[in-house]
């Protein structure tokens, strides 16, 4: 726990009733900032943070920051969907319908003619899983066609990219510099998941979130902003596989 930048984040005209922390991680070299679920908000600084640099950077990002709290709190429940005939998914922005059919061997989920077919589950858990595992291999091979023209925009040869479950995270850089994006992603319109790609890709060039960073991000997407603000509202909508 770093003391010195508790107190120059504290002397800052942080709400009162905003809950955040400050933990030390070696492994960074910038300030990081997570905001959780219940709108709590964690300051991630390397060893060695200047707790006057830290302080500058919470203060100019202060007001962007206000917004994802108030957001984050009034966040509505989770979408929860009944696996029955009819029921829309949607994929890259374009919804289809639900169509239970006879489960065998070689059956698989699929889009076929407008529909989004599922091989009639035993357990609700098992079809949501069968549905998260399309999304998760139709999504990696997407966006490995996708990747291309966006590193070169960043100037990075392509890394590996893979959809998969990433909890409560939308996107992930890896150390090794492979990008991992969650397959509820792609429910989004293609310009959304770009967003997530974009973001990814321009952090194995600058780390955190300040001005340096988007300004990279605003190089290769110049309605970044716009997509922004159409990510925050599509946000709360995306199906993560709850089940009734």
């Amino acid at each position: 726990m770093s003391t010195p930048v508790q107190q120059a984040i504290a002397a800052l005209p942080v709400p009162g009733e905003w809950a955040w922390q400050v933990v030390v991680r070696p492994r960074r070299r910038t300030l990081g900032i997570e905001v959780a679920d219940d709108g709590g908000v964690l300051f991630a600084v390397p060893p060695d943070a200047d707790p006057a640099a830290v302080a500058a950077a919470v203060r100019s990002r202060l007001p962007r920051l206000a917004l994802e709290v108030r957001r984050r709190r009034i966040r509505p429940p989770e979408p929860v969907k009944e696996l029955v005939g009819g029921t829309s998914f949607a994929y890259l922005g374009r919804r289809h319908r639900l169509k239970l059919v006879p489960a065998g061997e070689g059956r698989r989920v699929r889009l076929y003619r407008g529909w989004l077919e599922l091989p009639r589950p035993k357990t609700p858990d098992e079809g949501a899983r069968l549905i998260a595992q399309w999304y998760q291999a139709c999504g990696t091979r997407w966006l490995i066609g996708r990747l291309p023209s966006y590193a070169s925009r960043v100037g990075l040869p392509p890394p590996p990219v893979e959809v998969c479950d990433l909890g409560r995270r939308w996107g992930a850089l890896d150390p090794d510099g492979s990008i991992r994006v969650h397959w509820a992603v792609l429910q989004l319109p293609t310009s959304l998941v770009d967003l997530v790609l974009v973001h990814e890709l321009c952090h194995a060039r600058v780390a955190g979130h300040g001005a340096a960073f988007r300004r990279q991000v605003r190089r290769v997407l110049p309605d970044a902003e716009t997509r922004e603000r159409q990510f925050a509202e599509a946000d709360p909508e995306l199906w993560r596989g709850a089940i009734r």
